[in-house]
């Protein structure tokens, strides 16, 4: 192998190298410039790169080639090696690199296009062959491999005899006319249709021939489908009579040809009154749709009009009857309204039911894998498989309800009604009425025979009380009751009615303080706080912030049809310095914001995207954050006290963060978290 030393590693050489690299040993490549993509190259390569040729003047090399540019370097060279190695100038060296380039181009354009006849050749169902005029075969494709049932393998090289011993292709060679749509019998004893056309090169040689086939089975099948096209016909009258759905059809002409049963019963008109009459027959009130898309050849979509001899308020859909390109006439699906109505009703009415007794979420349905977060899930989860009385506690928008949803499917309690009262959505003078229930009389406007409460309809089920600290002072009475003695009084009524419902309350508002300025009864305080659950605020919780946006990022996506993927880093870490006083709300809130002015090619939220998230100021707490006033004294000293015992702890393991967080009974993620927090080492 020849050893070459390359002088020069810009474009020139690095093409030099790509082209030597596999056929000669390239003893060392040299540039001033360590950045040349030659040097790079060579690094990949494992060879040797230097700044100077003179340092390599001892050694032994074959060739050298200067592709500098510079003539005084390979008049250097010429002078110092050219006794010992053949030296080769930049001009010769770069057009050695341009035709090897163009080879490399030519052959890759060759592959490109083989791959393209390949891909022609195989795509097609019939089968082809193609064999020179020796009889060998030289092309044979996918689908020739399916019919005849020889590999394309085995077939190849092989003389067309061999493979079908029946075939005419030599006997088309050798009289050089073509063959249409001759039948041929495989060797399996199934048949073909093929067609057989002499291939003849420029000066008019056969050089070979070339066959078309396919099975015959298909034909047979198209034939069989001819024969049964009556049957069909037949068949579909059958369909169409038995449809729900009024139908009607008219020719070319817009007379009437065809309507079934359906057609009749809603429009009051007989056969005799339709077919063969015009379009127009069946219609009270409107334009007919049926002459309107013979004239557009455009279908249309929900016409409302009135039809037939009882003015029946219909939608009508028509499309455009259209064969080999040719319009034949159209096709009419009548909507009998007063159904549609119906069913409209209906549906609004199980919607409403539906919004009002079920549970939609479960834990699963909850983000959150920080320690506070969890250890709230982990009591909500216990509460659950008790009947005991739970008071869901936290601020605004930290999902409160979603654990009312989940504690309720989580119970025992979960195929039976769920309802969910905002006792601060209701005026007060209405909702004791609505809470309790009334009885005939009870009031002016009260409704004949009464009327059941919230609690009557959670019977044997959950009631999710919101806002529970907005109560009035006598529907606190009423609700301690219920909490004491599990029954219900109507509003004017005198009879308790006994009930069995599980209460799950939830407030966002200091209920210690409500009870020492006299707003909330101390005893409903002890009966609902059986069980407190406290849900952390987000920003408290900052590392679930990187979950909830992707799970967020999903809903909001099914809402307004979009595809985003997710959150670039520095728009995650935005995210994360905010405090987030609207807690989740507020994240879902800023993230479809900006979802909603991105455009439709963006797929990822970045920084740009996001509105001005200012972090709160920094109190002069020894780092601690800032916090609402109504728990800014409970929260300062428990972040204070957070503060000493991380403090201590690293202290204790010589700041091993890893040992520090097994101590601590927290993941090492948690507290970095913390230490970036409270501004630790």
């Amino acid at each position: 192998m020849q050893r070459i030393m390359i002088v020069g590693a810009g474009k020139g050489g690095s093409l030099i190298l790509e082209m030597l690299k596999e056929t000669a040993e390239i003893g060392v490549i040299i540039d001033t410039n360590p950045q040349a993509p030659g040097f790079i190259l060579a690094k990949q390569l494992g060879i040797r790169t230097g700044s100077d040729w003179r340092k390599y003047n001892e050694e032994n090399f074959d060739f050298i080639i200067e592709v500098t540019d510079d003539d005084r370097v390979f008049q250097e060279l010429r002078a110092v090696r050219g006794k010992d190695a053949a030296i080769i100038p930049s001009s010769v060296a770069l057009l050695m690199a341009s035709m090897m380039e163009e080879k490399v181009r030519l052959i890759k354009m060759l592959k490109n296009e083989t791959h393209k006849h390949d891909l022609i050749f195989n795509s097609t169902g019939d089968g082809m062959i193609v064999v020179s005029n020796d009889g060998e075969i030289i092309l044979y494709n996918r689908a020739a491999e399916k019919i005849i049932g020889i590999a394309q393998e085995e077939a190849i090289g092989r003389n067309i005899l061999d493979v079908i011993p029946s075939s005419r292709l030599p006997m088309v060679i050798a009289s050089g006319r073509t063959e249409t749509n001759q039948e041929l019998v495989l060797p399996d004893g199934s048949k073909i249709i093929a067609t057989r056309i002499p291939i003849i090169d420029d000066d008019g040689a056969i050089i070979g021939a070339f066959s078309v086939f396919k099975d015959i089975t298909e034909v047979v099948n198209l034939a069989e489908e001819i024969t049964n096209l009556k049957e069909i016909q037949t068949l579909l009258q059958a369909i169409i009579q038995s449809s729900e759905e009024a139908v009607s059809v008219v020719d070319e002409d817009g007379k009437g040809i065809l309507i079934n049963k359906a057609y009749s019963r809603i429009t009051g008109l007989s056969e005799q009154e339709v077919i063969g009459k015009p379009a127009t027959a069946d219609i009270y009130e409107g334009e007919s749709m049926h002459m309107k898309v013979l004239q557009t050849r455009r279908p249309v979509r929900g016409v409302a009009m009135r039809v037939g001899p009882n003015k029946k308020e219909v939608i009508v859909n028509v499309a455009p009857i259209i064969v080999d390109g040719k319009l034949k006439g159209s096709v009419g699906v009548i909507h009998d309204m007063s159904e549609i109505k119906s069913l409209s009703r209906e549906l609004n009415r199980a919607r409403q039911i539906i919004r009002t007794l079920e549970a939609k979420y479960s834990f699963q349905d909850i983000i959150g894998g920080s320690e506070e977060m969890t250890i709230a899930i982990e009591q909500a989860k216990l509460g659950a498989k008790t009947p005991a009385t739970i008071l869901l506690r936290g601020e605004s928008g930290t999902g409160k309800e979603l654990f009312g949803h989940a504690i309720h499917n989580a119970s025992d309690r979960k195929y039976n009604k769920f309802i969910r009262v905002n006792c601060a959505a209701i005026s007060e003078s209405l909702l004791e009425s609505e809470l309790f229930g009334y009885e005939e009389g009870a009031f002016s406007g009260a409704k004949r025979g009464g009327k059941r409460g919230f609690f009557e309809e959670a019977h044997n089920g959950s009631i999710f009380l919101d806002e529970i600290g907005e109560l009035p002072s006598n529907t606190q009475a009423k609700l301690l009751r219920v909490l004491q003695e599990n029954e219900i009084t109507r509003v004017g009524g005198t009879k308790p009615i006994p009930i069995n419902v599980r209460v799950i309350a939830a407030t966002n508002v200091n209920l210690e303080k409500g009870i020492a300025n006299g707003s909330f009864r101390e005893d409903l305080y002890y009966r609902l706080n059986r069980m407190p659950i406290h849900i952390p605020p987000l920003r408290r919780r900052k590392e679930d912030i990187p979950a909830l946006c992707e799970r967020l990022i999903q809903k909001i996506n099914q809402d307004y049809g979009r595809n985003i993927e997710g959150v670039t880093p520095d728009a995650e870490k935005k995210l994360m310095d905010y405090d987030w006083p609207g807690n989740v709300r507020e994240l879902e809130n800023v993230l479809g914001r900006a979802i909603i002015f991105m455009n439709y090619t963006e797929t990822v939220i970045t920084l740009p995207h996001l509105p001005d998230l200012r972090p709160k100021d920094k109190q002069d707490t020894g780092g601690q954050e800032a916090f609402p006033e109504s728990d800014s004294s409970l929260a300062s000293q428990l972040d204070a006290e957070e503060a000493k015992i991380l403090q201590r702890t690293l202290l204790k393991y010589n700041k091993n963060k890893t040992a520090t967080a097994k101590a601590l009974g927290i993941s090492v993620r948690s507290l970095y978290y913390k230490l970036e927090k409270h501004q630790l080492e």
